[in-house]
């Protein structure tokens, strides 16, 4: 029977990200994603550098490496480039996002493999370290924490984890604010107007934001400690924390 009645706003909001994620089995999508990401996420080329430099503290030189939301390969081409004795294990949902991250890599791909799936479908482990980037915005509370319990869970005590995402205030008065400035900055970095537009208008509808006190908790929650935040540009933030 068809459900007649208007849909919660966390129903909606779930649908909601899904449709998002179902975008990046669009073929179009797909090709031109490596021009999102540096156009719409200030200083990701730094970012990823700075991942290495965290990681590098911790992590032996032979590590094994979960990266989650490894669609597209760029932060797992940054890190195989410069750790020729690191193993990788890239994990999305979006085969033509792994299909890519193959291409990407090139033979760095020997480095690495790559598993079509959730959080629930990475090997145990244990790891020595992890990342996920650009990827814990699309769950919501419940299923960010259960990400991270799992994330956790796969690691060595003592090892890295870092994550970076979308997370800025929430409040009624702030949020609208730093949307428009997300949009902005993608138009300064060459975005055309009316495509930062629409994704300023699709994570304002779809994506459960957190403000960065509330990100911190959940990491804390998971069983991380020693969280720090690392990142700061815009609407994105980025930490650093341990098994």
């Amino acid at each position: 029977m068809a459900n007649t009645s208007a849909p919660s706003s966390g129903e909606a909001q779930d649908a909601g990200t899904a449709s998002f994620l179902k975008a990046f089995e669009d073929a179009q999508v797909v090709a031109r994603y490596a021009e999102g990401p540096t156009r719409f996420v200030p200083g990701l080329e730094a970012l990823h550098r700075m991942t290495d430099v965290l990681l590098s503290e911790a992590a032996p030189v032979e590590a094994r490496v979960l990266v989650l939301g490894a669609g597209g390969g760029m932060e797992l081409k940054a890190l195989a480039s410069t750790h020729p004795g690191w193993r990788f294990v890239g994990v999305d949902p979006a085969r033509p996002m792994l299909d890519l991250a193959e291409r990407t890599l090139g033979p760095l791909a020997a480095q690495v493999e790559l598993v079509e799936g959730l959080i629930d479908d990475a090997p145990e482990g244990p790891f020595d370290a992890a990342t996920c980037l650009l990827t814990l915005h699309f769950l919501d509370r419940a299923e960010r924490l259960r990400t991270l319990r799992e994330i956790h869970r796969r690691l060595r005590p003592g090892a890295p984890f870092v994550a970076a995402h979308g997370s800025f205030p929430q409040t009624p008065a702030e949020r609208p604010v730093w949307l428009s400035r997300y949009a902005a900055y993608a138009v300064a970095s060459g975005a055309e107007p009316a495509q930062a537009e629409d994704a300023r208008k699709s994570v304002e509808a779809m994506l459960p934001l957190m403000d960065p006190a509330e990100d911190e908790a959940v990491l804390r929650e998971a069983g991380f400690r020693d969280v720090g935040l690392f990142f700061a540009a815009f609407t994105w933030r980025g930490w650093i924390a341990h098994a």
